[in-house]
């Protein structure tokens, strides 16, 4: 299908290399020409960013001085990576105006900066909302377009009140774009708050953007995730490879250890200041390292397109959050595998994506090879209940006629009384066993004595 854009658009898109487009675009881009609100659903790297960035671009009017459109993302990451990709048609066209606002940028510099309001806004959710609503510096009242990027994500990390902030003082005819991998369902009551009979997209099919992913299920029922995940290491060989902790302190945790063991590594995590993060960054885009230890919140606004593994540790506290990791690989067209190291507290999350389509492999890694294994069922065994067990069991289930006071001491001093009383019993076998043993012995050694 080929768009009516612009000439400079025109130009950027043979400067992408762009030779088709992706589903998404191709469902996507004409509903946002025809200024229709939408709700865009599909994986990581299908090139859900273009879907929104290409329209916006041709429906801006650069000879009006004011916002027409905003971009909103939930991390700083997500809102620079953005930025850049839309600032590319400054090449080609320097009459667009985009600026970046964005947390952990020097504040009175972006104020000063908005002395001319740009044409379009990308920017994180609460610096927007800061400068918008607080400040009242930053001018979004004008705008005719929205876009809400990683809508889960922004609902995850709370932003949403800050985004409802923002859309309660915007015009009402205003065009609403809602982009994400996945919709949970404690976003419907927004979308119905603010968008206009909007138009779901999802975008399944097949497309060489399609993400080319294998699954794979990695057993650590008896070792540890990381005692694992230095069994395996050297079964891969990554360009990129992505290692997904659930904590801050456990990426700390993991980045120490395979720096000791000799890995050569990047981590991002909440606690690096600016000038580290910005370093980490450089290093990945500059493709100086091949394993990134990370947390699914900071993993979110990096686009690498040459992530060709994914481990990890265990399964997120949030399930979509493993359609976000899995999807930094197999990107672009190009195919990739996501390994989960998963144990006992992991089944029912593997339960729960398997009926969401997941298609898992099990191996494992050994002798220098990896290989198909059996899958292993961690459905928890019944307890085989004792004789005090069912005594104490009976006494709970015993119906209270009537309460009186004091009615649960009596029945915790009749649980106590069984106890004791096993513990009596107990007692008395283990004596009565110690007796028999001392007597085997007794006729072990009177038997060497006659011989």
């Amino acid at each position: 299908m080929n768009f009516k854009f612009r000439e400079d658009i025109q130009q950027l898109i043979e400067y992408k290399r762009f030779k088709d487009f992706s589903p998404i675009q191709k469902k996507a881009i004409p509903l946002i020409l025809d200024k229709k609100d939408v709700i865009g659903v599909s994986a990581t790297g299908t090139g859900k960013s273009h879907a929104f960035i290409l329209p916006i671009l041709q429906m801006v009017d650069s000879s009006l001085n004011e916002i027409q459109a905003i971009i909103a993302a939930p991390t700083r990451e997500l809102a620079i990576q953005l930025y850049t990709m839309i600032s590319e048609i400054n090449m080609f066209n320097e009459d667009i105006n985009i600026k970046l606002i964005a947390s952990g940028k020097d504040k009175e510099r972006m104020i000063e900066g908005l002395k001319t309001q740009p044409h379009i806004v990308v920017g994180t959710i609460g610096r927007l909302k800061d400068l918008f609503v607080d400040e009242a510096v930053l001018r979004l009242d004008t705008a005719k377009t929205i876009v809400i990027d990683e809508a889960d994500m922004t609902l995850e990390l709370g932003f949403l009140e800050q985004v409802d902030e923002i859309c309660g003082r915007l015009p009402k005819k205003l065009q609403m774009l809602v982009f994400s991998a996945t919709i949970p369902s404690q976003l419907q009551p927004f979308l119905r708050k603010y968008m206009n009979r909007p138009t779901l997209i999802e975008a399944t099919e097949q497309h060489e953007l399609s993400p080319d992913i294998e699954h794979v299920l990695v057993n650590c029922r008896y070792a540890s995730y990381t005692d694992k995940l230095l069994k395996i290491l050297p079964g891969i060989q990554p360009y990129v490879c992505m290692i997904f902790a659930r904590t801050k302190q456990e990426v700390i945790s993991v980045a120490e250890l395979l720096k000791k063991k000799g890995y050569d590594i990047v981590e991002i995590h909440g606690d690096l200041s600016n000038r580290e993060r910005k370093q980490a960054l450089k290093a990945i885009s500059a493709d100086k390292t091949s394993y990134i230890v990370c947390s699914d919140i900071m993993a979110r606004g990096l686009d690498i397109e040459s992530v060709s593994h994914v481990i990890s540790l265990g399964l997120p506290s949030s399930l979509n959050y493993y359609t976000h990791r899995s999807g930094r690989t197999g990107r672009a067209g190009r195919s990739g595998t996501s390994y989960v190291l998963f144990n006992q507290s992991d089944y029912n999350g593997i339960k729960v994506l398997r009926n969401q389509g997941f298609e898992f492999l099990y191996k494992d890694y050994r002798r220098g090879q990896w290989v198909d294994v059996k899958p292993f069922d961690f459905r928890p065994t019944r307890k085989k209940l004792t004789e005090e067990d069912h005594e104490i069991q009976k006494i709970l289930k015993k119906p209270v006629k009537k309460v009186k006071p004091g009615y649960k001491k009596k029945r915790q001093a009749e649980i106590d009384k069984i106890r004791r009383r096993q513990r009596r019993l107990k007692i008395k076998a283990s004596i009565k066993q110690q007796q028999k043993e001392r007597a085997k012995q007794a006729q072990r050694e009177k038997r060497e004595l006659n011989k």
